[in-house]
């Protein structure tokens, strides 16, 4: 196609007189503002080469092109191609005077191609300077990817009820339980044994393998964690791939903006065209919720009236060697039931919380009364959590009434004592706490320093000890404990939580686990080793014995240092919060790229961090990166019986987010999380796992194809910009599939994703290089 471009330079005259015109051409009143977007698009250095233009302006296809199929309106190329047919075709004019228009034999070095190319394959002119496009900047984000895929450790999606034709079998109307909560025969004892190696576990197959250390499975070393967290630190930190970075980020969103621009009407039609189906009822997931705060302010304070005038004889805490009623408690605090009002519980974080996270911890405190907190919302005390799993399971009554929201409730392992697991486990199973509506996440909180203090653990190893002893153990032989067992097939994943912005003491000589014992608490990324490293082997060893397995989600990116997310970047499934990608445009790129979880909560934020008119999510949804709405603390920063429905009509109203987009959000918070395949078949359509158009069935989902394509393509385009061709790197971060054969294999090999309960599978060692036996 004959395109000539406008030369800036030559031109005379304001920039408005000039807008008319574009690559030669003359642009009509209704397209001037598509040309003002492309002219400044240009001005701020985005690739201008002609796939880029030829998107944004809607340029006539090749004449041996295939022709778009107008009749499907959920395709993504009819959108674009039918959007321009009906504006004005392009006029060509005279040439007005005040532009200079270059001569023919100069044109094909203006023609921008891909990566700067002229026809002839040799670099000519490129849109952004060459230090920008220089191989060091491509190869060093390929060096990340690499890296993310070298630590992460997949998970393998399994059905084991699939037909020998690998076919699914019918849709159930419900999917039933893939387990019973609270009872089932228990697995026999596995023989395997473990050993723990510089803080972190390894599994031998029995006790002569042990004794002569030929290990089943181990993890890599510290080293090179570190060694590889350095590397990515450089190449996050390196000017020129930082401005790359940025500009394709930038490209991203003025992207979206277009397509916004071109289909959203179109989107709109096809959700009106899907019966029954709306926002309103469509699957949402609480993502990110601590268990102990998920309850409103007024649902706390009805409870505590209620249990004091008709059980304040029960005896609840011992104080001072004795034992005292919670009529007695309120008694001392000289509070009486009629006085009680949301006011007088000051539980809910307001503008003196902002940046002072000490403040906000002290609001979970009733009235500022510990011993409050420790009767009503704690697993462990003298009555054994009553009064908590009373609240819990009308929680799960609300649920039940909501029927299209879901939670992934946060309960708490400390790290303290080797018990924590069993006495969370009895807990749960004795006051029979399921819902359908709910798995479980347990989050480690890194208060190591505190406990050091006290005297209840001697160093980081015994942290270690306590938080992965039991789990090794009732992995191997269930019969250690049954209710242990039986409480893991609910537990999703493994969080880590604390106050990232305190200061972090950063040693540069490394301290093993058994000789860490000072008071000092380790930093962010040695957490982030240690936990990850045994969480995997962990899996790898659950996996063996087909147990269900548990995802990494920890806190990262809320206040803090950048390599924060760089740590999470190598070794977690996603992260929650995820705010500070907005300093680091290459960590937030190869966020992008590997399309790594966020599940964000604006309020939170906004109430500790970050104001929401600053808040990222809006660009980052822009953009393409996976992002899904939680709550995070209910208790502290909501009003409204469904705090989840509050949270996304607040950003809605805020930002503008139109019902494809809120939709969409809804949709990633199933795909993050940790419910089984056959309830998110269920909730999403049987081909979800496939991901994209393919994977999308609109009449569960309520997003059109249109947007899902329009994803697609750009993060094709991306990988593509960085990996050229091969893109064999990102089949690493797809589970696999494993059928009723036990043959693993790609998803796109199954001609239908069966809908029946989740199983995983191990997949083939790994032979570390390093130390030369199989390794995560």
């Amino acid at each position: 196609m004959d395109r000539r471009i406008l030369d800036m330079e030559g031109s005379t005259g304001d920039c408005e007189d000039e807008l008319d015109v574009l690559d030669g051409e003359a642009v009509s009143p209704q397209l001037a503002p598509h040309a003002i977007a492309i002219q400044a698009s240009r001005r701020r250095g985005h690739p201008n080469d002609e796939d880029y233009v030829r998107f944004i302006v809607g340029s006539v296809p090749d004449a041996d092109a295939d022709e778009p199929d107008e009749s499907d309106l959920t395709g993504i190329d009819t959108g674009l191609a039918s959007s321009f047919s009906e504006l004005p075709a392009l006029e060509r004019p005279p040439s007005p005077s005040r532009i200079k228009v270059p001569p023919q034999d100069e044109f094909e070095q203006i023609i921008f191609k891909r990566y700067g190319e002229d026809s002839a394959g040799t670099s000519k002119v490129t849109a952004a300077s060459d230090e920008e496009l220089s191989p060091e900047v491509l190869s060093g984000l390929r060096k990340c990817v690499q890296l993310r895929a070298k630590w992460l450790c997949v998970r393998d999606v399994g059905w084991e009820n699939a037909h020998s034709d690998g076919k699914a079998p019918p849709d159930p109307e419900k999917p039933s339980r893939p387990y019973h909560p609270f009872s089932g025969a228990l697995p026999e004892h596995s023989g395997h044994v473990t050993r723990c190696q510089k803080g972190v576990f390894w599994v031998y197959e029995n006790e002569d393998a042990a004794a002569k250390s030929i290990a089943l499975i181990q993890a890599r070393s510290v080293y090179d964690f570190y060694e590889d967290l350095n590397t990515l630190m450089k190449v996050c930190t390196f000017g020129p791939t930082k401005t790359h970075c940025f500009r394709r980020l930038n490209l991203l969103e003025a992207k979206f903006n277009m397509h916004q621009l071109l289909n959203e009407v179109r989107e709109k039609l096809a959700q009106k065209s899907v019966p029954h189906r709306d926002f309103y009822n469509v699957r949402k997931v609480d993502t990110h919720v601590h268990h102990s705060s998920s309850m409103t302010q007024k649902h706390l304070l009805r409870f505590i009236k209620r249990t004091l005038k008709t059980d304040g004889d029960r005896k609840v805490i011992i104080r001072d060697g004795r034992v005292l009623t919670l009529k007695e408690v309120f008694d001392s605090v000289g509070i009486q039931a009629h006085d009680l009002s949301v006011d007088t519980l000051d539980m809910h974080a307001d503008k003196h919380t902002f940046h002072r996270f000490d403040r906000f911890n002290l609001k979970y405190n009733p009235m500022g009364e510990s011993r409050l907190r420790e009767i009503f919302l704690k697993t462990s005390n003298y009555i054994k959590g009553k009064y908590l799993a009373d609240l819990t399971k009308e929680l799960m009554m609300d649920l039940e009434a909501s029927k299209y929201q879901h939670t992934e409730w946060r309960v708490s392992i400390y790290g303290r004592s080797r018990d924590e697991w069993s006495r969370l486990a009895a807990w749960i199973c004795e006051n029979e706490l399921y819902h359908d509506n709910n798995r479980w996440l347990v989050q480690i909180p890194r208060l190591y320093n505190v406990y050091r203090s006290n005297n209840e653990v001697q160093c980081f190893q015994d942290f270690l000890d306590n938080v992965f002893a039991p789990l090794f153990e009732v992995t191997i032989n269930p019969a250690v404990d049954p209710k242990l067992h039986y409480f893991l097939q609910q537990v999703v994943g493994i969080d880590c939580v604390d106050d990232e912005s305190k200061p972090e003491r950063k040693s540069q000589r490394f301290i093993a686990p058994e000789e860490w014992s000072d008071d000092h608490n380790p930093p962010f990324s040695y957490y982030m080793y240690y936990l990850s490293a045994n969480l995997n082997t962990l899996n790898r060893l659950r996996a063996l014995r087909n147990m269900s397995t548990l995802a990494f989600r920890p806190h990262s990116g809320e206040s803090g240092d950048i390599d924060h997310l760089g740590a999470t970047f190598l070794v977690a499934d996603s992260v929650s919060h995820g705010i500070n990608l907005r300093k680091a445009p290459t960590l937030q790129y190869l966020y992008y790229l590997c399309q790594i979880a966020l599940c964000m909560s604006p309020l939170s934020n906004n109430s500790l961090f970050l104001r929401y008119d600053r808040n990222p999510l809006p660009s980052f949804l822009a953009r393409g990166l996976p992002v899904s709405i939680s709550t995070d603390d209910p208790l502290q920063f909501h009003f409204t019986r469904e705090p989840l429905m509050e949270e996304y009509s607040i950003a809605v109203q805020v930002w503008k987010l139109s019902n494809c987009d809120r939709c969409e959000i809804a949709m990633n918070s199933v795909l993050h999380s940790g419910f089984e395949h056959s309830v998110k078949a269920y909730w999403l359509g049987k081909s979800y796992i496939y991901g994209g158009k393919r994977g999308n069935d609109i009449h569960r989902t309520n997003v059109p194809n249109i947007r899902l394509v329009f994803r697609e393509q750009n993060l094709h385009e991306e990988r593509s910009h960085v990996f050229g061709d091969d893109l064999s790197i990102f089949d690493v971060f797809q589970p696999k599939v494993v059928g009723h054969d036990g043959v693993a294999r790609r998803p796109e090999q199954y001609p239908e994703v069966p809908c029946i309960p989740l199983r995983l599978q191990a997949r083939e060692p790994v032979v570390s290089p390093v130390e030369g036996g199989p390794a995560l």
